[in-house]
């Protein structure tokens, strides 16, 4: 595999469709987009592997949405990693890529040597969708269970959508031969085409947690088991890249089920934080609240927890009681 074709894979979502057993499914592969998330703080390896984990599954669900604006991804828990929060924003126009930002909240002196998912505790996985000014915000919830998050994914999927999902997924630092170590990940997302299931009526059930499994039978189901048998088989370094392309991928593992592949999706890291953001959040403040944030300094100030950025602003400027014609750029590193 050639160099240009490595850069070509990397950051980006690829669908597909698997003909044969009517299932719908997304590649993805991160790289620089880890990078840019990842190095904006300081995390320890093992809430990295978790904001890793995360931002490869905002890519894979993100893609499958005809999205507007933005897809959120939220693990709220009472374990030593406290909130991890995903963002991902649907291109501004045709052509271009998506962003993607995450980060962390986390108790280091309750980390242990344990498994990612061993950090997080008691809690939910949430997944929200905003169209943007006017649609009324969709939020789904499911509890944090099945040993990953790609696990509480799809169960979420099962449960709130009931669509049978499944996630294979794999992450880890690269260690390339004369490429400096990073964090690459890669990825499949596997769903039965969207449709009405007859297992799930409105106001019945037990209350259990429903799995893929529990939404396919007849054909479907058998068609379901051979595709996942078939996906057991992949392997970790297949998924990461970057020696197997997502199409060279899709054809070993599922050359039988007719796979058609669509146009990638490029992905990189943004953020969309910015001094006229910050300052519309503060404007629900008084002058008397302003006051009370304002530092020794005689300056409010402001920091960005998906990307670092650090605003510095004038607190006369600020709040519902500003003067208008006071205003300033305000700065921001």
């Amino acid at each position: 595999m050639t160099l240009v074709s490595k850069i070509a894979w990397d950051d980006t979502v690829l669908p597909f469709q698997l003909d044969v057993s009517d299932m719908r499914g997304r590649v993805a592969r991160l790289d620089g987009v880890l990078d840019g998330i990842l190095k904006q703080h300081n995390y320890p390896p093992v809430v990295e592997a978790l904001v890793a984990e995360m931002a490869l599954l905002t890519a894979l669900i993100g893609q499958t949405m005809k999205l507007q604006w933005k897809l959120s991804l939220q693990v709220q828990s009472k374990g030593a990693v406290r909130m991890i929060a995903t963002d991902y924003y649907a291109p501004a126009a045709e052509g271009e890529p998506a962003r993607i930002r995450a980060y962390a909240s986390f108790d280091d002196s309750r980390l242990t040597n344990g498994a990612p998912f061993d950090q997080v505790g008691e809690g939910y996985f949430a997944i929200l969708v905003d169209q943007g000014e006017g649609m009324k915000p969709y939020q789904g919830i499911t509890p944090l269970a099945g040993g990953s998050l790609a696990s509480c994914a799809e169960a979420y999927f099962a449960q709130s959508e009931q669509l049978p999902t499944r996630f294979s997924l794999s992450f880890g630092r690269s260690a390339e031969p004369g490429v400096p170590e990073h964090w690459r990940a890669g990825g499949i997302m596997l769903q039965q085409m969207p449709k009405a299931s007859p297992f799930v009526a409105d106001g019945e059930g037990t209350g259990a947690t429903l799995a893929a499994e529990d939404l396919v039978s007849g054909e479907e189901g058998e068609n379901w088991n051979r595709v996942m048998h078939l996906l057991a088989t992949v392997e970790d370094m297949e998924l990461i890249g970057p020696s197997v392309t997502p199409t060279d991928l899709l054809l070993r593992l599922f050359h039988e089920e007719q796979p058609r592949v669509f146009d990638a999706q490029a992905v990189k890291f943004g953020c969309t934080c910015s001094t006229d953001r910050v300052r519309e959040s503060l404007s629900i403040y008084s002058a008397k609240d302003i006051a009370t944030m304002t530092t020794d300094e005689g300056r409010v100030t402001a920091d960005c927890q998906f990307c670092g950025a650090h605003y510095d602003l004038d607190p006369a400027t600020l709040g519902f009681e500003a003067d208008a014609g006071d205003s300033e750029q305000g700065e921001s590193a």
